[in-house]
C-alpha cells in the first residue's frame, strides 16, 4: 500500500541546508496499523507531509496505493489526496459549523449531491459514536468528541489511507484509549491502512501491528511491535519501551532496594506472549529452598500478545539461589540479574 525508497528531504535555509528526512525506506502493508515514533525534531512531521503530498522529496520515491506521490502533479495529485486522509492533534475543525456540517465539508468540495451527503454523514456519525451530537458546534464538544468529528470527516471520501499526526497528544489517558479503540474498530471494519505519527509508546503498544523508530531524520529501528518490545536494539528504542513496561519510579525503587537487601539477588524477568501467563514464581518457590519477594511488575497488551516485566528478590543459600536463576533461564523468559545485593 505504501512504499518509501531512499527518501531524502532537505530544507534550504540561510544558515545552511537542513536534512529533515534521510534515506528512509519503509513498506507498509494494506490494512495495517503502522506506527512511526520519535521525539521532537526526529523528522516525523516532515515525513507525514511527504506521505500526504504536501511536500516533495529531495530525492527518492514514495508510492501510495499505486500512485507515485513524488512525481505526480495537478489533477492526479488532487485525486491522490482524496485517497489519503488525515487527523490532527488539535482537530482542525471549522468552528462556525456543526458536527454534521464539519463532516459534510469534504463531500461538498467533492461535489457530492445533498442527498448523498446526508446519507454518508449519518453513516459516519453512527460509526464514530456521535449520535445525538449532530447539531452541536465544536465549542460544545469535549476533546474526544472533537477528535471523533475529525475522524468522521477524514473518512467522508472513503480514503485508502488514514494518517494520524499526534492525534491523541491533546487528550487525557482515558479519552486517548477510547479514540485508539475507535481507530482499531475502523481498521477492522473498513480494512483501512492507518499510519500513526506519535511520541507516545503507549499509543504504539495499544494498537499498532508494526513500528518504525525515527531519530535525526533516520529510521533507526523497525519491526513487529512485540518483537521491538522484546528486544529493542537502539538506546532510543529502549527508552520508548520503558515508557510502558517500567513505571517511572522503577529506577529509584531499584536503587533503594539494592541498599536494603544485603543478600540474594535482584532479578528482572521479561515475559513475552504466552509466557506472561505462566505460574513461574509458584514453580520457583516449590522447586527450590529460596524466598521470593515480588518487588515491582507490569504487564502490557500489544496487538500481537502480552509483554511484561517483573522485578523479584531471590534470597537463600547461594547454591539454591544459583539453581533458581538457572531454572528461570531455562524458561521462556529473559532473565537479567540487576546486581548482587
Amino acid at each position: 500500500m505504501i512504499k518509501l525508497s531512499d527518501v531524502i528531504k532537505v530544507y534550504k535555509a540561510k544558515s545552511g541546508n537542513v536534512t529533515a528526512v534521510e534515506n528512509v525506506n519503509l513498506d507498509i502493508e494494506k490494512g495495517e496499523i503502522f506506527g512511526i515514533i520519535g521525539y521532537s525534531g526526529a523528522g516525523k512531521s516532515s515525513l507525514i507531509r511527504l506521505l500526504n503530498g504536501l511536500e516533495k522529496p529531495s530525492s527518492g520515491s514514495i508510492e501510495i496505493a499505486g500512485r507515485k506521490m513524488h512525481s505526480i502533479k495537478g489533477k492526479e495529485l488532487r485525486e491522490a489526496r482524496h485517497e489519503i486522509s488525515m487527523i490532527f492533534q488539535h482537530f482542525n475543525l471549522l468552528w462556525s459549523r456543526t458536527v454534521r456540517e464539519n463532516i459534510a465539508f469534504p463531500l461538498e468540495i467533492a461535489g457530492v449531491s445533498r442527498e448523498e451527503r446526508a446519507k454518508r454523514v449519518d453513516e459516519l456519525i453512527k460509526l464514530v459514536g456521535l449520535d445525538g451530537r449532530e447539531n452541536a458546534y465544536p465549542s460544545q464538544l469535549s476533546g474526544g468528541q472533537k477528535q471523533r468529528v475529525g475522524i468522521a470527516r477524514a473518512l467522508a471520501n472513503n480514503p485508502k489511507v488514514l494518517l494520524c499526526d499526534e492525534a491523541t497528544s491533546a487528550l487525557d489517558p482515558q479519552t486517548t484509549d477510547s479514540i485508539l479503540e475507535l481507530l482499531v474498530d475502523i481498521n477492522e471494519r473498513l480494512g483501512l491502512t492507518i499510519v500513526l505519527i506519535t511520541h507516545e509508546m503507549h499509543v504504539i503498544r495499544k494498537i499498532c501491528h508494526r513500528v518504525a523508530v525515527m531519530e535525526a531524520g533516520r529510521i533507526v529501528e523497525k519491526g513487529e511491535v512485540l518483537t521491538v518490545f522484546k528486544k529493542p536494539q537502539q538506546q532510543i528504542t529502549k527508552r520508548f519501551v520503558q515508557q510502558v513496561t517500567e513505571p517511572e519510579e522503577t529506577k529509584e525503587t531499584i536503587e533503594h532496594l539494592l541498599q536494603q537487601y544485603k543478600s540474594g539477588e535482584i532479578v528482572k524477568l521479561t515475559f513475552v506472549g504466552d509466557s506472561a501467563e505462566q505460574p513461574l514464581i509458584t514453580g520457583l518457590i516449590r522447586m527450590f529452598s529460596v524466598d521470593v519477594n515480588i518487588l515491582q511488575g507490569k504487564i502490557s497488551q500489544t496487538q500481537s500478545g502480552a509483554y511484561g516485566t517483573l522485578f523479584i528478590h531471590i534470597d537463600g543459600d547461594d547454591q539454591e539461589v544459583s539453581k533458581a536463576i538457572e531454572f528461570l533461564n531455562s524458561q521462556q523468559v529473559e532473565v537479567e540479574v540487576i546486581a548482587n545485593a
